[in-house]
């Protein structure tokens, strides 16, 4: 037998001019996975990600849209009907007299009540350190002034917010027998201070006033709060709201 090899021999393959072949045999018995699988994966979860939080970007957007429209929409409409109390929400009062925003609110509240809409107005608000009167004292002696007899006034003036005198006015009230009332505040603010009462088992109804003094650019940025106030109070319930904004 000849000891010379083939012509086209060209030698081992792992030979000085060659590469060894890949051992892709598995090290201590655990085989290494490639590194671009995970990272296609990766990049095809991302999307995804991005997808889904764009997603919930725009139901929050819309929910606060839709919450603005409410508030919007409610300070537009007048609920005006016969019911056991009109119930005059609070506003700065300055030594004694009210403002021109509380003033605007129980002008109305006098107009409803000649109407005979209610035999009881319930006035509310506390007072800020270092005055002498609460709002609910002076809206009292303003409308008693237009002619409304004490026996028709009830007075709560220990609240210092929304959900504060509210409480207050469903406990008096309950306590005479009544739930129903028509809630006078400004636009901006009667659509928050509907859904409390209600919360705090009243069945109550809204009459803004007409001649509110809070209007134009102002107007709008209140309403843009109250649409924040509205939708996060259906969320986590108007109790807990004024516990975090106290």
């Amino acid at each position: 037998m000849s000891d010379e090899l083939p012509t086209d021999y060209a030698g081992p393959a792992w030979g000085a001019h060659a590469t060894a072949p890949a051992d892709d045999t598995p090290v201590a018995g655990v085989r290494i996975p490639f590194a671009a699988p995970r990272a296609a994966a990766r990049r095809r979860v991302w999307p995804r990600v991005l997808q889904i939080a764009a997603g919930l970007c725009a139901l929050v957007v819309l929910y606060f849209l839709f919450s603005f429209w409410q508030v919007w929409s409610t300070g537009r409409s007048d609920q005006a009907r016969t019911v056991d109390a009109i119930v005059v929400m609070g506003a700065a009062q300055y030594d004694g007299r009210p403002s021109p925003q509380l003033a605007a609110r129980l002008d109305h509240v006098f107009e409803l009540w000649s109407q005979g809409l209610a035999p009881v107005i319930v006035v509310t608000g506390g007072n800020r350190p270092g005055d002498r009167f609460t709002e609910a004292e002076a809206s009292a002696a303003y409308l008693g002034e237009l002619g409304v007899p004490e026996s028709a006034i009830r007075s709560e003036g220990a609240g210092t917010s929304t959900f504060e005198s509210l409480a207050g006015v469903a406990e008096l009230l309950q306590g005479e027998g009544l739930d129903t009332v028509l809630i006078v505040t400004d636009p901006y603010h009667a659509l928050r201070s509907r859904m409390v009462a209600d919360d705090l088992g009243l069945q109550a109804y809204s009459s803004p006033t007409p001649t509110s003094v809070v209007t134009g650019a102002n107007s709008v940025e209140r309403q843009l709060g109250e649409a924040a106030g509205v939708a996060v109070g259906r969320v986590i319930g108007f109790e807990r709201l004024d516990d975090l904004t106290d």
